[in-house]
């Protein structure tokens, strides 16, 4: 039947010259063999209700389980000891001399005289700074009293000051023939949802 239609209208666009040019707006669909929908079944209201109980009571035991283990936190593997450095703990820990009196006071002034020194010089650098600020500004002011053009031009930022260019690979190129001293990475993480 359907492909008696098909031909049908094939020799009928073939045939016709009006239809010639617009062979692509005109086709013929295939026919769909279609059956009569299903009776739905009556179901007791009572079952209905059972399934919809059921359905609800696994919901929130989901949800129980989810706010349970909401408080937990996802573990960390690499914070884990592995159980053979545990096994090998008595065999890992140094016998170290205790140190002596006159060593650790020497340390806490070693101590004392770095941080010391460290502070000294990072004051040392507010300083220069304030003073390169202090007098940027005053010679931004006289400048202004002169010139206000110039002081809107010297004002803006200059890009060329730090000139850019980087040419080359996106990706270096693989050395033929190069052992790589750390072996092969291969990232077996567990993913946690």
């Amino acid at each position: 039947m359907m492909s008696l239609l098909q031909g049908f209208c094939r020799l009928t666009l073939q045939n016709s010259t009006i239809f010639r040019q617009s062979k692509a707006w005109i086709h013929c669909s295939p026919v769909l063999c279609a059956e009569p929908l299903k009776k739905k079944k009556k179901l007791d209201p009572q079952i209905i209700k059972q399934r919809e109980d059921r359905r609800k009571r696994k919901l929130e035991k989901q949800i129980r389980r989810l706010e349970k283990n909401a408080r937990q936190l996802k573990p960390i593997e690499e914070l884990e000891v592995p159980l053979e450095l545990i096994d090998e703990k008595e065999q890992r820990v140094r016998d170290l001399p205790p140190i002596s009196a006159e060593e650790v006071e020497r340390r806490y002034d070693l101590n004392k005289r770095w941080t010391r020194y460290k502070h000294e010089q990072k004051m040392l650098d507010i300083q220069i700074i304030d003073r390169l600020m202090l007098s940027q500004q005053k010679a931004l002011d006289e400048l202004r009293l002169e010139s206000e053009e110039l002081y809107q031009e010297a004002v803006q930022p200059d890009v060329s000051l730090l000139p850019i260019r980087v040419k080359g690979p996106v990706a270096t190129p693989p050395i033929e023939g190069y052992n790589s001293p750390d072996g092969d990475y291969l990232l077996d993480a567990k993913k946690w949802d």
